[in-house]
């Protein structure tokens, strides 16, 4: 009796934000599992195991007899676009997807740094950026073109000793050896949008990383060396020590929100309303519960003269003439805070942000593109947005199905599912391999 002919091999799908690459491979399971696209496949599967044998039956983790999925390149849950797909016999050929060219678009958001160097993780630093202008970027843009080398970033399924690195990352561990750099090619890197601080919506994460932390990742991450804001990059220490063992102030910046102020270019600072804090002020609570940095808290000390006002006598002749000027005022008393009306800041009403296009091969990470970058420039930079619109000759718009056409039914994606599958079978048949593509290899981009 011949056995039923099952439609298998690699397709591409529409991957949307916000859920793993994982969580799409169940969603496809559950879909494809009681479809009558799949019922000749799952036939000859409950076929294939009745004549095993009982030892192999054993090894068998999973009894459940369900059509079998594969993904080939991670993409993060921020990252949305092109998926790659492997149905039955179609996984054995995930491999190949890793070793092909990929196209993204991202956008990168300036002026902090994460540990997973995108918008979803925990804030470890902030730099100036006032001074970041897409002619800047456009300059820097130079140094990641063509073979380069690039760090990966400790939230990525590399392995050390055996162990994911987002293992380490997750459990709060320092890494048994640092994570050394690796040669990468970006064939095409341009800029495809500037956006300027207050003309778009990104912002940077609000929880911040605990302080152990913040020190373990200026080592692992290398987040103040390169050119990472210099010392300008808002820490959690005083001073620093520069190579030659002596310490130095940081430059004057204080941080609002998601504003940070280089007095350098802005001009002296402004008293303000709002728990602004100088790079390298301590932040103290006062008896009345307002806070100031140690430095405000020194200006501040009550002098002799007034804790005891009474005994200060100042006598002045009727008829003399006042001095044409007049004697510094006291230090204000402790427990005296004067308000004054904040100065409106004349820098940039946030950080900029820009749009990057890039076509790219084996191992390269968009976050690690952004946070070297950011860096590059004189500040800090994070992944706001990605989007992988071509993975091999697989390309959003073109031959990948859309994420919601599932939710439709069988009557939806089934002839499309379908009709990609056979161009597949088809593909392998004519050369051995199917439609992959040009390029060379390529390692899981993301944090599953």
């Amino acid at each position: 009796m011949s056995q039923a002919k099952a439609v298998e091999g690699v397709f591409a799908i529409h991957k949307p934000p916000a859920i793993t690459s994982a969580q799409v491979v169940r969603d496809l399971q559950t879909a494809f599992n009681p479809s009558a696209l799949f019922a000749p496949w799952l036939a000859n599967e409950r076929a294939n195991r009745d004549r095993e044998q009982a030892h192999q039956k054993r090894r068998r983790r999973d009894k459940r007899v369900q059509v079998k999925i594969g993904h080939g390149g991670t993409l993060d849950p921020l990252a949305t676009g092109v998926l790659i797909i492997g149905v039955g016999k179609g996984t054995k050929h995930l491999q190949q997807f890793l070793m092909c060219t990929k196209a993204y678009e991202a956008t990168l958001l300036f002026g902090a740094a994460t540990d997973t160097y995108d918008v979803q993780g925990k804030l470890l630093s902030k730099a100036p950026y006032s001074h970041v202008t897409r002619e800047k970027v456009e300059e820097a843009l130079a140094a990641f073109r063509g073979q380069i080398m690039q760090r990966p970033p400790i939230y990525s399924a590399l392995r050390i000793q055996g162990k994911h690195l987002y293992e380490y990352a997750r459990e709060g561990k320092e890494l048994p050896v640092e994570i050394q750099e690796r040669p990468v090619t970006v064939a095409e890197l341009e800029i495809t949008e500037w956006l300027e601080p207050g003309s778009h919506a990104y912002k940077w994460p609000k929880e911040e990383a605990p302080q152990e932390e913040k020190e373990v990742a200026e080592t692992v991450l290398h987040l103040l060396q390169d050119g990472a804001g210099g010392a300008s990059a808002e820490r959690s220490t005083d001073n620093q020590t520069s190579p030659t063992g002596t310490k130095r102030k940081r430059e004057a910046a204080y941080v609002e929100g998601d504003l940070i102020y280089d007095t350098n270019r802005t001009g002296k600072r402004q008293e303000k309303d709002t728990d602004v804090v100088m790079s390298g002020g301590l932040l103290e609570t006062t008896e009345d519960g307002l806070q100031e940095t140690s430095a405000m808290a020194e200006l501040a000390t009550p002098t002799a003269a007034d804790q005891e006002p009474s005994q200060i006598q100042i006598t002045i002749a009727k008829d003399a003439t006042p001095p044409l000027t007049t004697a510094p005022p006291l230090p204000p008393n402790r427990n005296t805070v004067t308000k004054s009306t904040p100065t409106p800041p004349t820098t940039p009403a946030g950080p900029p942000a820009v749009k990057l296009r890039m076509t790219v091969t084996s191992g390269f990470y968009v976050r690690s593109l952004c946070h070297d970058l950011g860096k590059a420039v004189g500040s800090l930079g994070i992944m706001a947005e990605l989007v992988r619109t071509r993975q091999g000759e697989f390309a959003l718009g073109k031959n990948a199905l859309e994420y919601a056409d599932l939710e439709e039914g069988e009557g939806v994606w089934g002839p499309r599912v379908k009709a990609m599958l056979e161009g597949w079978q088809a593909g392998v048949e004519g050369d051995g391999r199917g439609v992959v593509g040009g390029g060379e290899g390529d390692e899981v981009e993301g944090k599953d």
